[in-house]
């Protein structure tokens, strides 16, 4: 690789507050992982204590060489009483961004990370259209105590996500039953009736794509109001969807219902952050498994991280609008294995970059082995290891291999001591 990334192309790590702050007990995600036979292996419980933690951990980013921290700012916290705004929550992300600041990272800010306060939920969540001015009140607060320390905001993380959940991710009949039962239970929890139970994730019907994008456009608004001249856009997760013989029918309208109606809304934005992580195969009866004997992550998917040239390409004939890989990474337990995944998806950057696409950064997922949702902590994503037992941090060879490229923009660097893959 010959490329040289452009002086001010953002290199980071990124993270999501309920995966990292830990006791975030005003979240609709707290009572879902509490439930009895419940569908989450283990609840997040301290997580990694980011919450305390945060100025020993963004130091660390800045040290690896990184300029730039993505991090999730948490609505449950920040109001956790409809109506009622905590300026403690306030002052605490204010004090993390000014920690940003003096570390030389400029914060890459997302108002929903897939979390809620439990009283949205209990109005009627992701499937309520009044859900989206609430948002857009959320966001308007947030950024008139925060906006002048932001240098990038995204509204939503992964706006399509409960969709593909719907579309591409349905549970196998043998988990019917046990959802059942926990929708049921969760339901009650809330206090609302199973038909009316919808945190974000499982917001997967058009109703609910209507709220989301609708909240999405509120927000912009609300948050342009407050500081017209902030960087503002959504994020998508957009795996490399390909045909088989027979599969382009079936391919073209997933394709259409869980990334163009996305992309199509972006077209307004300042940016789109693309989410990629690896490919979905589609034949002529819909979704393939993986190709027999190809390399798998911790989460099930295949290894391929060349999903990435191919999701910035088409995101590229979308909205018109600038790009910015919001997350890009691998759950896996060999590190040797993250540094060729992020060094095949950097070359497909660089090959964007050498075609002229307008690519403004790149972020790692995650910063931190954390909370990774239903199945608790099993699986690896961070550049940096956390010690369950004693929150001790350490720093992997691949977070050393992407800090030296963000410090010599190289768009391949073999870092001393490092074998390069």
């Amino acid at each position: 690789m010959q490329t040289k990334f452009p002086q001010d192309f953002l290199w980071g790590a990124a993270t999501a507050a309920h995966q990292v702050e830990g006791n975030n007990i005003n979240s609709d995600f707290w009572v879902l992982e509490h439930l009895p036979g419940g569908m989450f292996e283990e609840p997040s419980g301290d997580a990694i204590d980011h919450y305390h933690r945060y100025p020993d951990d963004i130091a660390l980013l800045a040290d690896l060489g990184f300029n730039s921290y993505r991090f999730s700012i948490e609505w449950a916290r920040i109001e956790p009483e409809e109506g009622h705004f905590s300026k403690a929550a306030l002052d605490h992300y204010r004090r993390m961004l000014m920690t940003c600041h003096e570390n030389g990272l400029k914060p890459t800010i997302t108002f929903h990370h897939f979390t809620s306060p439990r009283w949205l939920i209990a109005t009627g969540g992701w499937t309520n259209m009044d859900t989206s001015g609430k948002f857009a009140r959320y966001c308007a607060h947030a950024t008139r105590h925060l906006g002048d320390l932001i240098d990038f905001a995204c509204t939503i993380n992964e706006v399509n996500i409960p969709m593909m959940a719907r579309l591409l991710f349905l549970p196998n009949q043998e988990k019917d039953a046990q959802q059942a039962a926990f929708v049921q239970a969760a339901a009650q929890a809330f206090g609302v009736s199973p038909g009316r139970l919808s945190p974000f994730l499982f917001a997967g019907s058009e109703q609910g794509r209507e709220v989301i994008l609708e909240a999405h456009k509120q927000a912009v608004s609300a948050i342009k109001a407050e500081r017209s001249d902030l960087t503002v856009g959504m994020t998508i997760a957009m795996q490399d969807l390909q045909a088989v013989e027979g599969g382009e029918a079936a391919r073209d309208h997933i394709r259409r219902e869980i990334q163009d109606v996305f992309l199509e809304a972006a077209q307004h934005d300042d940016f789109v952050g693309v989410q990629t992580y690896s490919r979905e195969r589609f034949g002529p009866e819909g979704k393939l498994p993986p190709e027999e004997g190809v390399e798998l992550t911790q989460m099930g998917y295949e290894f391929w991280p060349e999903a990435l040239e191919a999701a910035l390409r088409y995101a590229n004939q979308g909205p018109g609008v600038p790009m910015i890989v919001t997350e890009n990474g691998i759950g896996t337990p060999d590190d040797t294995r993250r540094v060729e995944y992020y060094r095949r998806a950097l070359q497909g950057v660089a090959n964007c970059l050498n075609d002229g696409l307008d690519v403004r950064g790149y972020f790692a997922w995650s910063a931190f082995d954390n909370f990774e949702w239903m199945l608790g902590y099993r699986p690896t994503f961070g550049i940096i290891a956390v010690d369950r037992e004693t929150q001790e941090r350490t720093i992997k060879p691949s977070a050393r291999w992407l800090g030296e490229i963000a410090q010599s923009r190289n768009s391949y660097v073999s870092p001393a001591g490092y074998a390069a893959p």
